[in-house]
This record gives structure tokens, C-alpha cells and sequence, in this order.
């Protein structure tokens, strides 16, 4: 599928200096579009994993600010990416409030300044697939399931943005579409307390450590690589038939938590092996697998990679900035992975 973006495009991705933002603005830099506005106040993401291009327009700060958002909606957008986010689950418990400030707040704030500019093209919202489907329901996962079984105010948030995003589109014609992701994982997320469990699992094990699992290891994920998510995002940016429209994006692949971590072990050269931690209140997913079907029809969306060859790359990636993640790496100490 040919996306046409071009020089008549200005895009806004906020979040962008986290892992998919900034595989993003890399993957827009190849494209014909001039300027990639950043909008990010690094309180997760960081501007060293950011491509270094003259199309790039780097902005600290937050979409809960109308300073911030007026700075980057004065470069008029026509294309938002909105990515930005309190992430994600414990931390959203840790913090409700800041959860809410920033997932509902900040996604409303962005959506009224995006609604008074009449050149908007799109406005894709990031969503999660991973908290708005039934602990139970049946798999995999269609994107006309819901659940009201919500364990975390990041769960409430998500969904949240998604009615406001369906709002503005049905009030005052805003295109919107909301995007669905399941288990993103790749170069450019750095490890963390609230970070996703593979980057956490490669930092581990490069250090030699056992790898904590939270459950008996038969817990399940789908595991989609960030490249595959930026892809379909791409779509989402441009397809018409996206708008209106929330879309799985997930490798549609059950990963058994145990058998990533083997694999992550193996690659690093990692002999201490697993432990095994009490699961967490919050944590009643089993299982995670999500239908890609529609992607596939309204994007054309593909997956590139097994999962073995996208934990090799993850695996490089962390190698070729080894130094740097471990300074920007925050661990306190106890603590314990994050399976989302």
C-alpha cells in the first residue's frame, strides 16, 4: 500500500521521543513530508532515541499545557499522532491522578485545539488493546469487544480517550480513529519500573540476572513489533477508510511469557535462569490474542518478523546503546517486571 504523505503534510506526534514516537518520526523522515513536530516532556521518553533530521522540530513539554499546545498547533498539523501517555498500568495505580491529568485531561485538551483548525486531516489516537478487552472473552480479540472489567485507572483512561476520540468525530466531523495496541516491543524502548516486560527481561539478562515472572510463566502476550506497529499506524494516518474506525494492531501471535524469556536468556548468554513472583491484584489476563483481520483489510497491515527475529533486534539495538540505556535506566530497588 502506497501512504502518500508530502510536503503539503505537517506532522504532530506527541509522546514522540518514546519507542514507537520516535520509530515513527524515523519512519516519516523517509517519507516526502517536511516538518515532524515532537512534542514530548521526557518524563519517560528520551531525545536521544529521536533520528537527528532537519524535519524535525523538538518540543519539551506537555499536552495538559495550553503554552505547549498553542507553540506546536502554531505550526499547524494536519496529521496528529497522538501517543502521548501516563504509562501504564502500575503506574497508573501508583498515581491515578496524574493517570487522569494526563490520559484524560491531555487527550481532550488535544482534541479541542485539533478541532479548531479546519486543515486537519487526521488525529490517530493510541489506545490499548491490552486493557479493553474481557479477562475472559473469547479470543482472539475483536475490535467489537469490550470490557467493563477495569482493574486499573489506566484501563479507564484508554477508554476514555477512545469515547472522546468517537465524540469528536460524531459532534463535529474531527477524523479520528483509534488504534489498538497489543504488546509493543522493539528498538528504542528503554527499560524502566512502569516499562514493558521485554525491555526489562534484555536489561536483566544482560546483567546476568534472573528473569522475574509475575504468574507460573504460562501467561500469555501478543508480542507485536514496533516496526509493524509504526506501519500500521502509517495506514491510520492516511487511509479514509480508517477514520471512524478502531483497529487492532497486534501480530495476532499467543507468546507464553516462560518460553519469551528462554528466548531473551538464550540471546544474551544469560544462565541465571527465571524466578517466579506472586501475580499482581491488578493482573488478570491470562491470556492476550488479538484478531488482526481488520488491519489486515482497511491497512494492508503485514507482519515482518517472528518473534525470535524481533527479540534479535531488540537485542542489538540494546547492545549498539548499551551505555547509554543503562544511565538512563531507573530501577528502584525490589522491584518487579511489568507483564502488560
Amino acid at each position: 500500500m502506497e501512504l502518500k504523505y508530502s510536503h503539503y503534510d505537517t506532522i504532530l506526534i506527541t509522546g514522540g521521543a518514546g519507542a514507537i514516537g520516535s520509530q515513527l518520526a524515523k519512519a516519516l523522515i523517509e517519507t516526502k513530508v517536511e516538518k515532524i513536530i515532537i512534542l514530548d516532556n521526557l518524563s519517560s521518553g528520551y531525545k536521544w532515541n529521536l533520528p537527528e533530521s532537519d524535519k524535525i522540530l523538538f518540543v519539551k513539554g506537555d499536552v495538559t499545557s495550553d503554552v505547549d499546545l498553542r507553540r506546536v498547533f502554531n505550526e499547524k498539523p494536519n496529521i496528529i499522532f497522538h501517543l502521548a501517555a501516563f504509562f501504564a498500568n502500575q503506574n497508573s495505580l501508583d498515581y491515578p491522578q496524574n493517570d487522569l491529568r494526563t490520559n484524560g485531561i491531555g487527550t481532550l485538551k488535544l482534541l479541542e485545539y485539533a478541532n479548531l483548525y479546519e486543515n486537519m486531516d487526521r488525529f490517530v489516537y493510541a489506545s490499548s488493546g491490552c486493557s479493553l478487552y474481557p479477562s475472559d472473552g473469547k479470543m482472539p480479540y475483536t475490535e467489537n469487544m469490550m470490557t467493563m472489567q477495569l482493574s486499573t485507572p489506566y484501563q479507564i483512561t484508554k477508554m476514555l480517550g477512545e469515547l472522546y476520540c468517537n465524540y469528536y468525530l460524531q459532534q463535529f466531523d474531527l477524523p479520528t480513529t483509534n488504534a489498538r495496541f497489543f504488546n509493543s516491543y522493539g528498538p528504542g524502548e528503554v527499560p524502566g519500573q512502569y516499562r514493558n516486560v521485554i525491555p526489562n527481561f534484555m536489561y536483566w539478562s544482560m546483567n546476568k540476572l534472573p528473569l522475574p515472572i509475575t504468574g507460573d510463566g504460562n501467561e500469555t502476550r501478543d508480542f507485536t513489533f514496533v516496526g509493524d506497529i509504526v506501519n500500521g499506524l502509517l495506514s491510520m494516518g492516511k487511509e479514509k477508510n480508517a477514520v471512524g474506525e478502531a483497529i487492532n494492531l497486534a501480530a495476532s501471535r499467543e507468546i507464553k511469557i516462560i518460553d519469551m524469556a528462554k528466548k531473551i536468556n538464550e540471546i544474551t548468554g544469560n544462565d541465571a535462569g527465571v524466578e517466579y513472583k506472586k501475580r499482581r491484584k491488578w493482573d488478570t489476563k491470562k491470556r492476550l490474542l488479538a484478531s488482526n483481520e481488520k488491519a489486515k483489510k482497511l491497512l494492508n497491515f503485514k507482519v515482518s518478523k517472528s518473534i525470535d527475529n524481533g527479540l534479535l533486534s531488540t537485542f542489538e539495538w540494546f547492545e549498539e546503546n548499551w551505555g547509554t540505556i543503562k544511565s538512563s535506566s531507573k530501577f528502584p530497588p525490589g522491584m518487579s517486571s511489568a507483564i502488560r
